[in-house]
């Protein structure tokens, strides 16, 4: 299921934001799998690749060439991902197999460029992940995180 709130804006190329060179985006949802976007939501030039679920809440910024993945792809076994067995549905083993968990991108969240927000990851509402983060873990609300891995730099007080 995809839902895509009012006023939401995907861009694809450099001809909106130069930031995003000439990179294209990708929007992937899995069947079974729900991608919810907000209202207000920006994203440019970027992957969204939902293989169980992402939601991504209102007034959201997402900044040029991020990837936001809720599944490691491919299995870890080696054995698996090498296998070439596909299920009873046609589709391969290894990718079915590979984890997966929820993404929440709560509201009012500023995603700098080229983030990477993995599997099973919250970030909460009002927090700024700083450009080329790599997210891992939760982020909380009203913060400024940033790196590889991301981490809380500060607190944001209003």
């Amino acid at each position: 299921m995809v839902q895509i709130g009012d006023n939401c804006t995907i861009t694809s190329g450099s001809g909106v934001n130069p930031l995003s060179r000439n990179i294209k985006s990708c929007v992937y949802v899995a069947k079974g799998a729900t991608l919810k976007i907000g209202n207000g939501v920006g994203v440019s030039s970027s992957t969204l690749w939902v293989k169980e679920s992402v939601s991504i809440g209102n007034y959201v910024a997402i900044g040029a060439d991020c990837i936001i993945m809720d599944t490691d792809a491919h299995n870890l076994d080696w054995r698996v991902r090498c296998s070439e067995e596909v299920n009873e549905c046609g589709e391969s083993v290894d990718t079915v197999t590979a984890a997966s968990a929820p993404i929440v991108i709560e509201d009012n969240v500023l995603v700098g460029t080229r983030c990477i927000i993995l599997k099973g990851v919250t970030i909460g509402a009002r927090s700024i992940i700083g450009s080329g983060s790599i997210v891992t873990k939760d982020i909380p609300s009203d913060c400024i995180a940033a790196g590889n891995p991301c981490k809380v730099i500060k607190s944001i007080v209003y």
